[in-house]
């Protein structure tokens, strides 16, 4: 199949459902080569995802691995190496812990360190793991981090999940500059992505009140889906984007616009 990611080597991280596995999906459509799917803990789900990208023509290869440690990030970016080189990473793992933002004993300093050891620490570690192959691209490599809305206007499911998110979007920057030529580097800032992560344990009531409320608060009276997001994550390790490096790009259906105005960006 042919299309942006023709012959593409990609990595995704995170992948094996939500936001990665429609990444993983959405360059296999694009005529990928070849796919690695990271997961963390759940197999089965991963299995699936390189089933279902296996459709599509790509070859792929499934990788257990935490992205908080950094030997699991460098069998992670190994996986690729009979490839040669990585054309995109997509660092897309993350966790959170929700605690209302002003119940500041519902978080504690391990909270926060165990939130940045996967949300930023294991982006920075994939990147250093992934460097010599993503240069080996013959053209820029390109890096897309998952960040969210939540480090652009200080929401979301918790204090220390915002500040991880502001921090990965500042990371960005850093890193954007500190790699050109050869890698670029970009987020994509999500708002609200209907998933089962958003629900888990909630009744289907309650779920279904979150998907309406979060359609409600946005100016095109949307919840977005994986595949919302991953259209705009996956534009942005493309050819159509290799003008484009060190931007934070908010796909949230306008929910920002709801806050003041954004004079950092």
């Amino acid at each position: 199949m042919s299309g942006q990611y023709t012959d593409f080597i990609v990595v995704v991280t995170g992948a094996s459902t939500g936001l990665g596995r429609a990444v993983a999906l959405e360059v296999a459509a694009q005529g990928a080569k070849a796919v690695v799917i990271n997961y963390a803990h759940n197999r089965d789900d991963a299995e699936e995802t390189a089933r279902l990208v296996g459709a599509f023509g790509a070859e792929t290869v499934v990788v257990q691995g935490d992205v908080a440690n950094d030997e699991d990030c460098r069998r992670i970016a190994a996986a690729a190496e009979p490839f040669g080189r990585i054309d995109a990473l997509f660092n897309n793992a993350g966790t959170t812990k929700f605690a209302g933002h002003a119940d500041l004993d519902a978080v504690s300093a391990q909270d926060f360190l165990d939130l940045y050891s996967v949300n930023v620490v294991g982006a920075f570690q994939m990147v250093r793991a992934c460097r010599s192959l993503l240069e080996a691209a013959p053209q820029p490599g390109a890096v897309v981090m998952t960040a969210s809305i939540a480090g652009v206007t200080g929401i979301g499911s918790s204090v220390p999940y915002a500040a991880s998110k502001g921090a990965l979007n500042t990371m960005t920057l850093s890193l954007a500059r500190a790699l050109a030529p050869r890698i670029r580097v970009n987020a994509v800032c999500p708002g609200f992505i209907d998933t089962p992560w958003f629900g888990k344990g909630m009744p289907d009531a309650a779920v279904d009140r979150i998907r309406a409320n979060a359609a409600a608060g946005t100016p095109l009276k949307a919840a977005s889906k994986p595949e919302d997001i991953a259209a705009a994550a996956v534009f942005l390790a493309a050819p159509a984007s290799r003008h484009v490096t060190g931007e934070t790009l908010l796909v949230d259906a306008g929910s920002h616009l709801g806050f003041a105005p954004l004079v950092a960006r």
